[in-house]
C-alpha cells in the first residue's frame, strides 16, 4: 500500500533530522567529526578554554551556557560553523594576587631572596627556575617581567623580530624600540614563546611591559582599539599557560581591560595625581602594585596605604634599594 502523500510530508522532517543527526563511523582520522587536538589554539575569546574529556558531536548545539562556546579545530570537516566539543572556561586555575600584598621589584644586581615579603617582581631573562624555586620553598611567589611592546636588543630572542615590527626608540631607554602591535601573526608567537618559557621556569605571574603604546610616540600609527586586542591576547596567552598577568600602566585603558587581567602595576600615578583610574581594580578586589621614583615616602605612602595600594619608592634602575609603604 502507498503512503499518501500527505502523511508522507508530515514524516519528511523527522527523516531530515535523522539524517542530519547520524554520524558516520570513521574510516581515517579526518573523517570524524569529534576529532580535537589535545591543545586548542586560536580560541577567539579571551578566557582560555579546556575540552571535555569525551567531546561530543552535536547536530544543532543547544545555547551555551554561561561562560561557556562551541569550538570547532580547523582540522574538523565542515570548518567552524561544525559543532565538535564544548569547552568550559579554565577559570581560577592560575594565581591571584590577595590587594595588599607585600612584595620587592628587582631587575639589576644582586637578588636577596630573603627578604620578609610575599611576592617578588623578577625579571624573565634574568632569574633562574632556581631561584624561583628557592621562593617557592618560603611559599613566596613570583612575578615575571618582560617588554610586550617594546624590542630590546640584549635580550636572547631580539633576533626573532623582524625590522618591519621595530619602531621609534623609547626616550630615555638606549637600545629599546617600540614595537607594531598590529602585526599579531609576527609578534604574537615571540610573546607566547616568553610566556611559555615562564610557565617553564615556575613563574606565578608575569608582569609585561610597554602595553601603551597607542599612547606613545612608536613611529606607526597605533590606535587604541589595536591596543586593546594586543593586551587582550597577551592577558588569554597567560591565563592559558596559567600565569596571573598585570596590567602595567596603561590607566586609559583600564575600564575595558580590568576584567581580564588580575592585578595592576603603576608606575608614579602619584606624581602625576592619576591614581583615581587605578581604582577599578580596587573595585574588582584586584592587587595594585605601585612605584615613584622622584616622590619622598611622606608625600605618597599615607594616600597609598589609606587606598590598600602595595606602593614603595624605588631608584630608576630598579636594584635592591626599596622604601616600602607599608613600613611606614
Amino acid at each position: 500500500m502507498t503512503t499518501p502523500r500527505k502523511i508522507r510530508l508530515l514524516f519528511l522532517p523527522l527523516l531530515l533530522l535523522l539524517a542530519a543527526c547520524t554520524i558516520p563511523t570513521p574510516t581515517s582520522p579526518t573523517a570524524t567529526r569529534t576529532l580535537i587536538s589535545p591543545a586548542v589554539e586560536n580560541i577567539a575569546t579571551f578566557t582560555p578554554y579546556l575540552t571535555t574529556a569525551t567531546p561530543q558531536p552535536l547536530c544543532t548545539p543547544p545555547p551555551c551556557a554561561e561562560n561557556e562556546a562551541y569550538f570547532c579545530p580547523d582540522e574538523c570537516p565542515g570548518g567552524c560553523g561544525t559543532t565538535c566539543a564544548t569547552h568550559t572556561p579554565a577559570a581560577g586555575t592560575w594565581w591571584q594576587p590577595e590587594p595588599g600584598s607585600t612584595w620587592h621589584i628587582q631587575y639589576q644586581g644582586e637578588i636577596d631572596l630573603t627578604l620578609p615579603v610575599d611576592i617578588y617582581n623578577l625579571d624573565l631573562f634574568e632569574t633562574s627556575a632556581a631561584d624561583i624555586a628557592q621562593l617557592h620553598q618560603r611559599d613566596v611567589k613570583v612575578i615575571c617581567y618582560f617588554s610586550a611592546g617594546s624590542w630590546e636588543d640584549w635580550r636572547p630572542d631580539a633576533g626573532d623580530f623582524p625590522a618591519g615590527v621595530i619602531g621609534a626608540p623609547l626616550e630615555g631607554w638606549p637600545g629599546e624600540n617600540w614595537l607594531d602591535i598590529r602585526q599579531l601573526d609576527v609578534l604574537m608567537p615571540i610573546m607566547t614563546a616568553r610566556l611559555e618559557l615562564a610557565a617553564q621556569k615556575g613563574c606565578d605571574g608575569v608582569d609585561p611591559d610597554n602595553v601603551n603604546g597607542y599612547a606613545n610616540d612608536t613611529g606607526f600609527e597605533l590606535m587604541s582599539s589595536q591596543q586593546l586586542i594586543y593586551n587582550r591576547r597577551l592577558a588569554e596567552e597567560a591565563h592559558a599557560l596559567g600565569l596571573a598577568i598585570g596590567l602595567k600602566n596603561d590607566l586609559d585603558q583600564i575600564v575595558d581591560l580590568v576584567s581580564g587581567f588580575d592585578f595592576a602595576v603603576n608606575e608614579e600615578c602619584f606624581s602625576y595625581d592619576e591614581c583615581i583610574m587605578l581604582f577599578p581594580f580596587t573595585e574588582a578586589g584586584k592587587a595594585i602594585f605601585g612605584i615613584e621614583y622622584e616622590l619622598a615616602t611622606d608625600e605618597f605612602c599615607p594616600e597609598a596605604n589609606q587606598y590598600g595600594f602595595s606602593f614603595m619608592r624605588k631608584n630608576w634602575e630598579l636594584d635592591a634599594w626599596a622604601q616600602n609603604c607599608w613600613d611606614n
